[in-house]
């Protein structure tokens, strides 16, 4: 709660804190006998003919008329970080998570990478807007969509909100361009050792630098199997694939960990239905983190969908935290 009862209540914010991150409370309804508050805290991403669009940290978007306005302030641009985890700003991570995952073809525009992989995943298919397209956004728009519909795939945004310089005002300007949200997950960071940790029995993890056919049997994130998802799936600086033997040809459990200097990054974590809550993600995990332990490596992200509670509670037992929110929109 940013605002007390007992405090004097005062708006402290104008259109000239664009961008920054605030907290308001507004006043639902004036008529009330009691008067009943709301309290929202993100980045003002716009404040357009009285009403102020705040983007909270998942990427949803509040619209607040400034008349129903009590108080405001600009408040620190991301929460204090808990101990244990590492410290990183967006870009990098951004950095980071885009070599773990490379498209097939990739083309500059200005600061922005334009992605493809025959439409294997969103984010081997999506612009990455880090920076200046060197157009002016429209622009840079209209290039986007070409670049796609010449490939015969639809155009996507990914980006991200929710901690120091993210792309809450991008996202609005996306959305006032008729683009649309289809899918947002959370990117997740944790101490790499307390993975490594984990009381996990890692005899029967087999690690591999490729992923053979009984890894993607398991892997069943693609329609048509093609060098394309090999290409993706091989992609980044040193690629490691786990895999925990099953039946029927199939592991019962797999892994993918992509190593880049501090950083160990973990995907593709799936288990047989039949063979959950036996521990088996654990295992996988920790075989990986000790095997990127071994590299050098300290610090470890993750990215899972915001709706998965079964993984974001396995992820908060192994140590790992929100940092950022990302988000893919596609063009309408």
């Amino acid at each position: 709660m940013e605002f007390t009862a007992g405090g004097q209540l005062e708006i402290r914010i104008t259109p000239a804190d664009v961008g920054k991150r605030v907290s308001v409370r507004r006043l639902n309804d004036a008529e009330a006998p009691i008067a009943k508050f709301t309290d929202t805290v993100g980045v003002l991403a716009s404040w357009t003919d009285g009403v102020l669009l705040i983007t909270r940290r998942t990427g949803e978007s509040v619209h607040i008329p400034e008349t129903s306005l009590v108080a405001g302030k600009v408040v620190p641009a991301a929460p204090a970080r808990r101990r244990g985890v590492p410290a990183a700003d967006f870009p990098e991570l951004a950095r980071v998570t885009a070599r773990a995952w490379q498209p097939v073809e990739s083309e500059r525009l200005g600061d922005w990478e334009l992605r493809a992989a025959a439409g294997f995943t969103r984010r081997a298919n999506s612009v990455l807007p880090l920076g200046d397209p060197g157009l002016p956004l429209d622009g840079a728009l209209a290039r986007v969509r070409d670049w796609y519909a010449a490939r015969g795939l639809p155009a996507y945004a990914q980006t991200a909100t929710g901690a120091a310089g993210t792309q809450e005002e991008l996202c609005t300007e996306l959305e006032a361009r008729g683009w649309r949200r289809e899918v947002s997950a959370q990117l997740q960071v944790g101490g790499l050792a307390a993975v490594g940790d984990l009381d996990a029995d890692v005899s029967r993890v087999v690690l591999s630098r490729s992923a053979d056919e009984a890894w993607l049997r398991r892997y069943q994130r693609f329609t048509v199997p093609g060098p394309h998802v090999l290409r993706v799936l091989g992609s980044g600086p040193s690629v490691w694939f786990a895999s925990i033997p099953g039946s029927e040809g199939a592991p019962a459990a797999i892994g993918r960990c992509v190593v880049d200097g501090r950083w160990a990054g973990f995907m593709a974590v799936e288990v047989d239905p039949v063979n959950r809550r036996q521990g088996l993600a654990s295992s996988v995990m920790a075989a990986l983190a000790r095997r990127a332990l071994d590299e050098g490596a300290s610090a470890a992200w993750l990215q899972v969908e915001s709706e998965n509670d079964g993984a974001r509670a396995l992820y908060a037992g192994m140590g790992f935290s929100v940092h950022h929110h990302y988000h893919h929109y596609r063009a309408q």
